[in-house]
Order: structure tokens, then C-alpha cells, then sequence
């Protein structure tokens, strides 16, 4: 298959409780900078030259409220806003299911990750269509100690091998709809998901910018990045 037929579907998920941000209202609707978390999100994959297309999946509560924000940004690449499942593994299915059959490629992201760069989506989604399976990833800063229940260090793996995964995560279309039918239990980790049946993924290096809103301190961290983002820019 060469690169012109590979055509690659975002499917961005979005329908977490957000329960550990402690917040008014779902992250994924905080401003940073004055614009929504899913917006920046969006924006970026609309921007990068390798999607074709977006599917979203977000909360019931959010399928009208999405639908606005794609229009009023010019989201033109987001096909379909469907509601999430009860799980994460479960989301990302409905939307695979939501996707034209023409995607080849699934590239599978968080939608509380607004701070992915267009070039980032692009690179990790033309490292897939040469592995089958790759993840943006950034290598780990600090040294990690494995442990026991009761707090016990068993080892320290060595640091030059660890490496955070982030999203997206792509997928080759038959690779993951394989590894769907071999599932057994829930992951939260697509990258796990082809591991427990065989496949491996390949690590895009990505960088500790890229992170998912998952705290308060998040959101601090992210406007911090932004801002130096709008510094370098003048």
C-alpha cells in the first residue's frame, strides 16, 4: 500500500466524568487562552496535513455543544459527533464504528491532550503507516522504581528504556479491528490493547509538552506552555 492510498480517520475521545479535575464544568470545556480545551484539540487535527477526517466522541450532554464549537471554528474535517460508551475501550469502538470505510488508519486521541502540535499528529501517523502500530511518546525524566503492594522496591528499570506513551496512538485498520476481536477485559491503553494480542507498536518521540489534562495543576502547566508558545511566535 503506498502512502497516497493510506488515509488516516482521527478519532478523538471525549467522554470522560473528569472527576479528578475538580471543576464546575467537564475539562474538556475549560478555556485555555480564552478558547476550549476540545477546541485546541480539534484545531490541531484539523490542521495536520495527514487527517482527513475527525470522528468525536464525547458525552450525550455534549453532542449539541460540540456540533456548535466544530461549526464556529470551521472544523471541516469532523464528520461525526457520536456519544461515548461506558468505557474507554468501549468510546473508542463507537467511533471506529462512526468512521468511512475508506480510513486505513485510526489515529486514536485523548481529547483532553490540547496541546499536540499538528507536525507531532503527522510525524507518529507516518511512523505508523510504516510499522502498522505506532504512539506518541516522551522519554522519562525521572528514575522509576518498581515496587510491591506494601511499598517495596523490587527493581529499577533502567531509564534509557522507559518512555510515557501518549496520544495519538495509530493503528492500521485491520490490525486494530483484529485485536478488538481478541480482547479480553477493558484497556485503557489502545497501544496495550494490540500488545495483549500479539501486535507491537512502534514510540514516535513526542515531548513532556503533550500532556493530558488531568488536574487543576494541568491546566496551570498548559497556560504556561502556551504562553511561551505565543512568545516564540512574536
Amino acid at each position: 500500500m503506498t502512502e497516497i492510498s493510506r488515509r488516516c480517520c482521527a478519532i478523538v475521545v471525549a467522554a470522560g466524568n473528569s472527576t479528578r479535575m475538580e471543576a464546575r464544568i467537564p475539562k474538556i470545556w475549560i478555556p485555555l487562552g480564552g478558547v476550549p480545551v476540545i477546541a485546541r484539540t480539534l484545531l490541531a487535527f484539523q490542521r495536520a496535513q495527514r487527517v482527513e477526517e475527525i470522528v468525536v466522541v464525547c458525552r450525550r450532554d455534549d453532542l449539541g455543544p460540540v456540533a456548535r464549537l466544530a461549526r464556529e471554528h470551521s472544523l471541516t474535517k469532523v464528520a461525526k459527533i457520536v456519544r461515548g460508551g461506558e468505557t474507554r475501550q468501549q468510546s473508542v469502538a463507537r467511533g471506529i464504528a462512526a468512521a468511512s470505510p475508506w480510513a486505513s488508519y485510526f489515529a486514536v486521541h485523548d481529547g483532553a491532550r490540547p496541546l499536540v502540535r499538528p507536525q507531532q499528529i503527522d510525524e507518529v501517523i507516518r511512523d505508523a503507516y510504516q510499522y502498522g502500530a505506532s504512539a506518541l511518546a516522551a522519554p522519562v525524566k525521572d528514575t522509576v522504581k518498581r515496587a510491591d503492594r506494601r511499598g517495596m522496591v523490587l527493581e529499577t528499570p533502567p531509564r534509557r528504556e522507559l518512555w510515557a506513551v501518549q496520544t495519538p496512538q495509530v493503528f492500521e485498520r485491520f490490525l486494530y479491528l483484529h485485536a478488538m476481536e481478541l480482547a479480553q477485559g477493558d484497556y485503557t491503553d489502545d497501544c496495550q490493547l494490540i500488545e495483549n494480542t500479539g501486535g507491537t507498536v512502534h514510540l514516535c518521540a513526542g515531548d513532556s509538552e503533550n500532556l493530558k489534562l488531568t488536574t487543576k495543576e494541568d491546566i496551570l502547566f498548559a497556560e504556561a506552555v502556551l504562553k511561551k508558545r505565543r512568545e516564540a511566535s512574536i
